[in-house]
C-alpha cells in the first residue's frame, strides 16, 4: 500500500511541471495543419519541397525576423504561406538544432509570438500585403508550375528535405477520429508531463536511458516544441537543459536503441507512477498505405444530404472503440494456488463485434511474463473476468461496466483492484484482481453487409449456379446485417417484363416479405443509373483510367480499384486471402484529394463494408452489379492482374492491349446476373468471410499459439470483419518492461501475438509503437 502512495505522489509531482502554452488547444491547431498539409502531399518529396525549402531561407525567415524585430511593419499576426510554415514546422522538431541556425543566422530564436497558422486563414490579407512588397517577382502562395531556380544560396545548411521526409508519416499516427477528443488531449497533455518527469529524474540520479514516447505524448511534444522560445525556457528550469527531440534513428529491430529504449521506458514507467505506459489507440498503426494515385484529384459535386436514402435500407447504427487490457496482478490468493492462475475475459452482454472468450496470465504471477489484450468492441455492457486455477477450477469473478466511462467520457484509462465474488469463502480477506484498462473514446463502427442466396435443395453448398436468364426474375438475393437481420432483398430483372427491350435492366429491391419494392438501379446499356438517377456506375475510360477499374459518380466522386487499398490495405494474415477476390472504393473530394476508403466489396463471399453512411445502400447496389462482372474470367481478370501495388497504372504495351481488349468486349459483357456467394448460415458476430480467414489463420509468433492466449476466433479487434485481436506476451523475471504492440484495424487482419523469452530484448514485432526519441 506504501508503494501504491508513492507512486500516486510521484504522478501529482510530474503533473506540477510548468508548460507556458497551452497544449491542448495547440495540439488540436497542430491536428488542423497537418491534415491541411495531407491534402497537399506534393510538399512532402519532390520540386514542390524543394521550392518550399527555397521560399523558407529565403524569404520567409527573414520576413519573421524583420517582423520580430518590429512589429508594427504588419497590422495584426503574421501569417505564413502554408508551404513555407510545413518547412518551419519540421525545422522546429528538431529544437536544438532550429535553435542554432536562428542564433547564428539572426542572433535569437525566431520564436512563433504573434504568428497564426495558415489554416486560419482569415487574417493573411496583411501578411500578403506585406509580402507583396518586401517580395514583389514572388508570389504568396507556393506557384507549383514555377521552376525551382536557385538564385541565392539557403541560409542554412540543415538538411531540411530528409528532415520533412522523416516527418510526412507522422499525420498518419495521429489522424485517427479519437485523437482529437478532449478527453484523450487532456491525458495526453498529462502524460507528456509524466513523461518529462521520468526524464527529470533519470538526471537526477545520473540514470541514463533513451525514453521513447507513444503517439499520444510525441504529438504533445511536438506541440510543445513549435513554441521554440517557451520550449527552451520550460525545458531548461524543468530539465536544465533544451531537450534534443532525435528523429534520425528509425531501427526498431531487436537489440537496437529504439527497441531498449521503448522497453526501458515502459518498465521504468510503470514502476514509477504504477500504471501502464501502453493505451488504447496511441500504439503504432503500421506503415502509411500506398496511395492510389500520385496526382490530387478533388471533386465539386452536389451537397450531399443527410437522408442518405434510409427510408429504403435502415442498417445498424454501432458505435465502437478499441481496448487494450492487462491483468497486473492478484492479492489474498489462497495457498496452493500461487503461480498457478490465469484469467479469462469475455462481454455480459451480446457485442456484435467482439463475442468471444480470451485468455490471459496474470503478471504478478507468471514470473515477470506479461500479456496485454487488444481488442474492439461496442461501448456497453460490462467486461466480465472469471479467475480460473490451472486445473480450470473458477476461483472467482469481476466486471467492470464500460457505460460508467464512457457515457459521457469521463476517463480513457481504468486500473483498479477488483473484488471477487467466489463459489465459496476462502479465507478472510476476498481475492482481487488488479485490471488495467485502456480504451478509446466510441467511434461509428463500418457497416458490414452480407448478400446470401440459398436453394433448399441445396443446403449444404456454399455456391449453386444460375441457369439462364429466364430465372432472373425468379432469383432474389437477400441482404443481412450480422445478427442475420434481412435488411432488404434484391432481384436483377428485365426492365419491362412485358416487353423486354434489349439489354436493359434494372435492380429491384424488396423490403420485407411481400414488402415495398424500389427501382434501385437500372442499366441503358451503356452505363448504370443508381437510386433516383443520383448516381451512376461506368467503367473508366481508357483515356482516364488511373488503375481505378470503374467510376461512380454523383453527388461525390467514387473510384473502385482491384483489391484491398488504404485503410484496408492487408496486413499480418489477411494476406492470405487473394487481392482478386476484393475491390476499394475510395472517394475523392477537397477534403481526399488523394482518396479515402468508404468501402470493401469482398466479391467471393458476397460482403460489403461501408465505412460512410452514404455508401451504405450505394455500395451494396454497386456490389451486386459488380461482383458477377468481375467473376467472369474473360473481360477483366487480366486487367485486375495489371493493377499492382499502389494501385497506380502500368504504361505498358500489354495493359494498352488490355484495355483495348475491355473496350471492344465491354459491350458483349452481361452486367446482370446477381451475385453468386456462399449460401452459408451468418451468425450474429461472425462474417461470412471472417470464418474463412480464420480458418487459416493458424499462425504461430515466437512460441505464442492459439491455445497458450491468442484467439483467432470470429470476432476481435479487427477493422473489417473478424479479425483477430492483438495478443503480446512478453517474458522476463527481472522486470516484465515491454514494447509497443500494434493491433492493425485491416481488413480482415490478425492482430500480433509476440512473446519475448525470460531476460530478452522486446523483439522486433514488439516495438512498432515507436517513431520519435529523445536522450536524457
Amino acid at each position: 500500500m506504501d508503494e501504491e502512495m508513492n507512486q500516486k505522489q510521484e504522478w501529482l509531482e510530474a503533473q506540477k511541471i510548468e508548460i507556458s502554452v497551452d497544449l491542448f488547444a495547440a495540439a488540436k491547431q497542430q491536428l488542423q495543419f497537418l491534415a491541411a498539409v495531407d491534402r497537399n502531399r506534393c510538399l512532402y518529396a519532390g520540386p514542390a519541397l524543394e521550392r518550399a525549402i527555397y521560399r523558407y531561407n529565403v524569404y520567409w525567415l527573414p520576413l519573421l525576423a524583420k517582423y520580430t524585430e518590429s512589429s508594427s511593419i504588419c497590422e495584426g499576426p503574421l501569417v505564413p504561406p502554408l508551404d513555407c510554415e510545413w518547412v518551419w514546422h519540421c525545422h522546429r522538431l528538431n529544437p536544438v538544432r532550429y535553435k542554432t541556425d536562428c542564433e547564428e543566422l539572426y542572433g535569437k530564436v525566431l520564436d512563433n509570438s504573434n504568428v497564426l497558422s495558415s489554416v486560419n486563414g482569415s487574417c493573411k490579407s496583411q501578411t500578403e500585403k506585406l509580402w507583396r512588397r518586401l517580395y514583389p517577382t514572388e508570389p504568396y502562395d507556393l506557384d507549383l508550375d514555377k521552376a525551382m531556380t536557385k538564385t541565392e544560396e539557403q541560409t542554412t545548411t540543415y538538411d531540411l528535405v530528409s528532415v520533412v521526409k522523416r516527418q510526412s508519416p507522422f499525420y498518419y499516427q495521429v489522424s485517427r477520429p479519437h485523437i482529437d477528443n478532449e478527453v484523450f488531449l487532456q491525458e495526453a497533455v498529462a502524460r507528456y508531463k509524466a513523461f518529462l518527469y521520468l526524464i527529470k529524474r533519470n538526471r537526477e540520479k545520473s540514470i541514463k536511458l533513451f525514453c521513447v514516447p507513444t503517439y499520444d505524448i510525441d504529438l504533445i511534444w511536438h506541440t510543445h516544441q513549435l513554441h521554440a522560445l517557451s520550449y527552451c525556457k520550460d525545458l531548461t528550469k524543468t530539465i536544465g537543459k533544451v531537450l534534443e527531440h532525435d528523429d534520425t534513428d528509425s531501427d526498431r529491430s531487436k537489440g537496437k536503441k529504439l527497441d531498449t529504449g521503448f522497453s526501458g521506458t515502459t518498465a521504468m514507467w510503470e514502476e514509477t507512477f504504477g500504471v501502464r505506459y501502453w493505451k488504447a489507440g496511441v500504439m503504432n498503426r503500421g506503415n502509411t498505405p500506398k496511395a492510389v494515385t500520385t496526382s490530387p484529384y478533388g471533386f465539386l459535386g452536389k451537397k450531399l444530404t443527410d437522408k442518405e436514402d434510409v427510408n429504403v435500407i435502415q442498417s445498424p447504427e454501432v458505435e465502437v472503440i478499441e481496448v487494450m487490457l492487462e491483468i497486473v496482478g492478484v492479492k489474498n490468493l489462497p495457498e496452493g494456488y500461487k503461480g498457478k492462475v490465469f484469467v479469462v475475459f469475455s462481454k455480459t452482454q451480446p457485442d456484435s463485434v467482439f463475442n468471444a472468450e480470451r485468455k490471459l496470465t496474470v503478471l504478478s504471477e507468471s514470473c515477470g511474463e506479461k500479456q496485454v489484450a487488444m481488442f474492439k468492441c461496442e461501448p456497453r455492457g460490462e467486461i466480465s473476468f472469471k479467475l480460473m486455477s490451472s486445473k480450470s477450477k473458477t476461483l472467482g469473478f469481476a466486471s467492470l461496466s464500460l457505460c460508467e466511462f464512457l457515457f459521457p467520457v469521463t476517463t480513457l484509462s481504468v486500473e483498479k483492484w477488483l473484488e471477487l465474488t467466489t463459489p465459496a469463502q476462502r479465507g478472510k480477506d476476498p481475492i482481487s484482481l488488479r485490471v488495467a484498462v485502456s480504451f478509446t473514446p466510441p467511434t461509428p463502427s463500418p457497416t458490414v453487409l452480407h448478400m446470401v442466396q440459398t436453394r433448399p435443395s441445396l443446403k449444404d453448398s456454399c455456391f449453386f449456379p444460375l441457369v439462364g436468364k429466364a430465372r432472373l426474375a425468379k432469383m432474389f438475393t437477400r441482404v443481412v446485417d450480422d445478427t442475420e437481420k434481412e435488411v432488404i432483398s434484391l432481384q436483377m430483372r428485365n426492365s419491362n417484363d412485358a416487353a423486354p427491350r434489349g439489354d436493359r435492366r434494372q435492380v429491384v429491391g424488396v423490403k420485407g416479405s411481400g414488402g415495398e419494392s424500389y427501382v434501385l438501379a437500372e442499366y441503358d446499356g451503356s452505363y448504370w443509373s443508381l437510386l433516383d438517377s443520383k448516381w451512376s456506375l461506368k467503367q473508366t475510360r481508357s483515356h482516364e483510367r488511373d488503375g481505378s477499374l470503374f467510376e461512380i459518380l454523383g453527388e461525390r466522386m467514387v473510384k473502385v480499384y482491384s483489391g484491398r487499398k488504404l485503410e484496408y490495405e492487408p496486413k499480418h494474415c489477411a494476406k492470405l486471402r487473394s487481392e482478386k477476390d476484393f475491390m476499394t472504393a475510395v472517394e475523392f473530394s477537397k477534403e481526399h484529394p488523394y482518396g479515402k476508403a468508404v468501402g470493401l466489396l469482398d466479391l467471393k463471399t458476397g460482403s460489403t463494408e461501408a465505412s460512410e453512411r452514404w455508401f451504405v445502400l450505394l455500395g451494396i447496389v454497386s456490389a451486386f452489379i459488380l461482383s458477377d462482372l468481375l467473376k467472369k474470367e474473360g473481360s477483366f481478370a487480366a486487367a485486375k492482374e495489371t493493377v499492382k501495388g499502389n494501385g497506380i497504372k502500368e504504361e505498358t504495351e500489354a495493359l494498352t492491349h488490355q484495355v483495348k481488349l475491355e473496350e471492344e468486349t465491354m459491350m458483349n459483357v452481361d452486367m446482370t446476373t446477381p451475385v453468386l456467394v456462399e449460401a452459408e448460415k451468418i451468425n450474429a458476430g461472425a462474417k461470412c468471410y471472417s470464418k474463412e480467414l480464420n480458418s487459416s489463420c493458424g499462425i504461430k509468433s515466437g512460441n505464442m499459439t492459439e491455445e497458450q492466449g491468442g484467439h483467432c476466433g470470429p470476432s476481435g479487434c479487427g477493422g473489417c470483419g473478424g479479425s483477430c485481436g492483438g495478443m503480446t506476451k512478453i517474458s522476463g523475471c527481472g522486470g516484465g518492461s515491454c514494447g509497443g504492440g500494434s493491433c492493425g484495424n485491416c481488413s480482415g487482419g490478425c492482430g500480433n501475438m509476440i512473446k519475448s523469452n525470460a531476460n530478452e530484448d522486446v523483439p522486433l514485432a514488439a516495438t512498432e509503437a515507436l517513431n520519435d526519441a529523445v536522450t536524457a
